[in-house]
């Protein structure tokens, strides 16, 4: 999860919090989405569209040094159907939770060296630095909240697959279709190998 956005790549959503200059009570945050914003998330996530988009964040310092991110997104996303690529829209209402943790080290499987995932539903993730952005945390929350295979509710696999030809023998079907069809003709000639 990125907290700092590198030099070079800045979030399309931008909302840095100081975490050295947060008060006591934390901060809140009441994220509302530019048009040019929500066009460029549309475009990093590859949706059709985001028509509307808005978050509210709270962000609060716990006891042991974790920084607890809470929100809720609301707004619609437009994507396109996977069978008939028809716009399909959803509806966003999604809460979240992440907590953070400065000087947690990842932990690290001794054969390969990747960095393993914790069991726990509320682990906290490594905190790099004093300054966190909340836009981009809630720019991913979008991603996850956004279907990964969106379909029109009255879209079916039949009306979209291409329908058998006859060869005109009756009751069979074109062997065209069969993606070892060829093999098979291969096999079936003299002198073919086996």
């Amino acid at each position: 999860m990125s907290q700092q956005p590198a030099k070079e790549e800045k979030s399309e959503i931008e909302r840095i919090v100081d975490l050295d200059r947060m008060g006591p009570g934390g901060a809140a945050l009441e994220i509302v989405a530019s048009d040019l914003e929500r066009a460029a998330l549309a475009k990093r996530f590859g949706f059709l569209g985001l028509p509307a988009f808005s978050a509210r964040v709270t962000v609060d310092r716990r006891l042991g040094g974790q920084i607890v991110v809470e929100g809720r997104l609301r707004g619609r996303i437009v994507q396109a159907c996977v069978l008939t690529l028809d716009p399909v829209n959803q509806d966003l209402d999604d809460a979240f939770r992440i907590v953070f943790k400065k000087d947690l080290t990842d932990d690290r499987d001794p054969e390969s060296g990747d960095a393993m995932l914790s069991a726990q539903a509320d682990a906290p993730e490594p905190l790099t630095s004093n300054m966190l952005d909340i836009g981009e945390i809630v720019a991913e929350q979008l991603s996850l909240a956004a279907a990964p295979y969106p379909r029109r509710p009255d879209a079916k696999l039949e009306d979209v697959l291409p329908k058998p030809r006859n060869t005109g023998r009756r009751g069979q079907p074109d062997q065209r279709r069969h993606p070892f069809a060829g093999l098979s003709a291969l096999r079936d000639k003299p002198g073919g190998r086996r």
